[in-house]
């Protein structure tokens, strides 16, 4: 079974916790691994927070909300067997599915709307790897 683990910097704090709504609202099953406010925060600690649950299982998947999504991206890309893709639209969020095979959504609350934050994360979460030639590229990183 698919388990979503979402986390956030003080900058994503809001949107994140707009996400955690939706994904009750679709009874996704998820984990919150914080923060629990929008104090500051240094976003690695939360990046490397899911990276390593994302990792325990291939059919983990991540979501990381930071001010402009790259801080984040960087920071859980440093682990192994991890391909996080920072989001901006919704070609860049399929393609990242279904070609790279992403197991981490990274996405910047400063930049993109609410409302196409949860579009992004719906994309995200229901689209699948296309495999093939594609599986190959993958094991290359």
């Amino acid at each position: 079974m698919r388990k979503v683990f979402i986390s956030s910097d003080h900058a994503g704090f809001k949107l994140k916790e707009t996400i955690k709504d939706y994904l009750k609202n679709k009874k996704v099953k998820f984990e919150d691994l914080g923060p629990k406010d929008d104090s500051s925060v240094d976003y690695p600690d939360y990046a490397h927070k899911v990276a390593r649950k994302v990792k325990l299982s291939k059919s983990n998947v991540g979501i990381l909300v930071c001010g402009s999504g790259t801080g984040m991206n960087i920071a859980a890309n440093k682990h192994k067997n991890i391909r996080a893709a920072q989001c901006f639209n919704l070609k860049s969020t399929k393609l990242s599915r279904l070609h790279n095979d992403a197991n981490i959504i990274t996405l910047g609350s400063r930049l993109i709307t609410k409302k196409n934050a949860l579009k992004f994360v719906s994309v995200f979460l229901n689209t699948k790897f296309d495999g093939g030639r594609h599986l190959r590229r993958v094991k290359k990183i």
